[in-house]
């Protein structure tokens, strides 16, 4: 068996937070709820939210596993902050292997329904096997009922979260797919109060379970083991988010004017990554977004209120409204096709919300068509007749819409580009931007070239949110400054990205608060232990081991199902096209990955296949048993 963590941790029953964690457990096969405690030295190994979720993935999701068979497994997590009054802290988390990328994945929604989740009493909420007809789950008074879905199955997320409310009452919280997702495209989300949990194809796994959506009715506010400790440490949150630089300018805007800055960095991907910046940029402003703007929106227990409501003015969307974009699906339905028409991207929004769509998988797919287009791989003839040239706002969003009903073209697009290739063929492979098969975010690697080794290396593809480089996209330098064209002596500064995203997503906290001077680790050190009463949470120290613990994991989970050293790789473009139109990244291209990838190796302790040592998991207290993570 496993043996005990250094410094053992005691966990005093009745003063954790709510006395213990607990997770339900949603057999749709058998269409039986359970509950069990959660293993208590998980607890002290893992902390919560991701780490609790990579962990019962891990033990639970055999090698092999079909991401779309019954035997994958969805678990829903929160962290102990959750509901408890500490501000961007109610994130929730989907946690599977995706059927985009065949790997482990984690996707972060907002809202409420991580609050709602800790108010009804459970950290976890794990899904498993398949109904034979479509449910939904609805937890309510400490327990959970799985009842029948099938006058909601088709209906879009929007109309699925007020039915539900109208029957459930509504203060009640709903997560939800969409019909993307029950039509098979791989990388639907996982809806809720506006917000998603957008990547990976979350949605999609639920909908092979027949599972339409959970509704949580819960009210009151979740217990901490040390109350008043709680609330003067919530209290210098506060302070500290307040009196934070860019805290007005964000409150106010969101990511939407990060367009403005990355544009003139030339990290801003355009014509499907082969120009960094987009003639025009100045219509898709943020005082051009400023302009649309009807409200702020705001997830629980924050004061930031980053999301915002646009409302497109002018014909042929005037009146259409969404919750967002945000930066991501600017330039997903910006850059990719070089359209600038402002009202485009908010109608693109609203179908990808409606239709419980990723918008990053889905911009990055239409990219992908265009340029196939103008290389003629695909004609009209291929298109149903669209000329997919660019700036041609209409044709990107009809394509949208097949990809949502998976309609000729569209029905190829909504498998990913990387599965697309293979049915496109003509040299396709090329222009396929992905890692690992999904999607590339809106950021120039040539541009960022250390931001660009953490998507190479991420557990999840390409992903921005894994392991963010704030030091070259947002030049803070904490830890300290990154040359952002050097291409060595910076993968430690990777590695301390990556696995203080994981530390802090034990919380769950948002990635914005400590990215922007929000949060600080002996702050968010001393929230954890107050709220669950393990005092040993309190060393930063010692969760930035559990982030690195979580990041870890989640490889061996990918290595045992067969990935290694030459999947962490760029598509061809960027290791041997300059970059283009990129101000002063211009001509910027990635010539030692391979160097780059040695140094990142070395110093996570894995060797050089990219496979964790031995020693390593020895060190992070990984000890598996028959193929198992095992606890002493």
């Amino acid at each position: 068996m496993g043996q005990a963590l250094t410094g053992q941790i005691s966990l005093e029953k009745g003063r954790g937070y709510m006395g213990t964690y607990r997770l339900m457990r949603v057999n749709l096969s058998e269409r039986r709820v359970s509950q069990e405690e959660i293993d208590r030295e998980a607890i002290l190994k893992f902390g919560g939210g991701r780490g609790l979720g990579a962990c019962y993935l891990f033990n639970e999701v055999a090698p092999g596993t079909d991401p779309l068979g019954a035997d994958n497994k969805v678990i829903f997590a929160i962290g102990p902050l959750a509901g408890t009054g500490a501000l961007a802290a109610s994130r929730w988390m989907v946690i599977t292997k995706s059927p985009l990328t065949n790997t482990y994945f984690r996707s972060v929604g907002g809202a409420d329904f991580g609050a709602r989740m800790r108010l009804a009493g459970f950290d976890l909420v794990i899904v498993e096997g398949a109904a034979a007809e479509p449910v939904y789950l609805s937890v309510h008074d400490g327990r959970g009922e799985i009842l029948g879905a099938g006058d909601l199955w088709g209906k879009d997320t929007r109309a699925c979260e007020a039915i539900l409310r109208e029957r459930h009452g509504k203060g009640a919280s709903v997560a939800c797919i969409g019909p993307a997702a029950e039509k098979g495209v791989r990388y639907g989300v996982v809806m809720s109060g506006g917000r998603c949990a957008g990547r990976g194809g979350t949605g999609t796994v639920l909908a092979s379970k027949n599972l339409k959506a959970i509704v949580i009715e819960a009210e009151g506010k979740a217990a901490v083991a040390n109350p008043e400790e709680f609330r003067q440490l919530v209290q210098e949150q506060t302070e500290l988010t307040k009196t934070a630089p860019p805290y007005s300018r964000f409150s106010e805007a969101g990511t939407t004017t990060l367009q403005d800055a990355l544009n003139v960095t030339g990290m801003f991907p355009t014509r499907n990554f082969r120009e960094g910046s987009l003639d025009g940029w100045e219509r898709v402003s943020g005082s051009a977004y400023a302009a649309l703007k009807v409200k702020n929106t705001t997830c629980y227990g924050c004061i930031v209120h980053c999301g915002n409501i646009f409302e497109a003015k002018d014909d042929p969307y005037a009146g259409v409204s969404s919750e967002g974009p945000d930066y991501e699906t600017i330039n997903m339905f910006t850059g990719g096709t070089a359209c600038t028409d402002i009202g485009a991207t908010v109608m693109a929004d609203r179908i990808c919300d409606d239709f419980g769509l990723d918008t990053i998988s889905a911009g990055g797919a239409i990219a992908f068509a265009f340029e196939l287009f103008e290389k003629g791989i695909l004609t009209e003839r291929d298109t149903n007749g669209l000329r997919l040239e660019y700036g041609n706002a209409e044709a990107m969003i009809e394509l949208l819409r097949m990809i949502a009903e998976r309609r000729g073209l569209g029905y190829v697009l909504g498998e990913g580009v990387r599965r697309a290739v293979a049915e496109i063929g003509k040299e396709s492979a090329r222009y396929a931007m992905h890692i690992k098969g999904l999607e590339m975010p809106a950021y120039e690697p040539r541009a960022a070239k250390w931001h660009g080794l953490s998507m190479v290396t991420s557990n999840i593809g390409g992903s921005h949110c894994i392991g963010y480089a704030y030091q070259e996209v947002l030049n803070v330098p904490v830890p300290r400054a990154v040359d952002r064209f050097s291409e060595n002596g910076n993968a430690d500064v990777v590695k301390f990205n990556q696995d203080s995203t994981a530390m802090y997503e034990t919380g769950i906290l948002c990635v914005f608060s400590p990215m922007l001077g929000m949060m600080r680790p002996p702050l968010f050190a001393r929230l954890m232990a107050a709220a669950t009463g393990i005092q040993e949470f309190s060393d930063p120290g010692c969760l930035m081991v559990m982030g690195e613990r979580i990041y870890t994991l989640e490889r061996l989970f990918n290595v045992r199902d067969g990935l290694s050293r030459q999947d962490d790789a760029y598509p061809e473009r960027f290791t041997a096209e300059p970059l283009l139109k990129a101000g002063p990244a211009e001509g910027q291209v990635i010539r030692n990955i391979d160097g780059m990838l040695d140094e990142y190796y070395q110093v996570r302790g894995w060797d050089q296949r990219g496979v964790p040592t031995r020693g390593k998991l020895a060190e992070l207290g990984l000890e598996l048993e028959n193929g198992r993570l095992c606890f002493g």
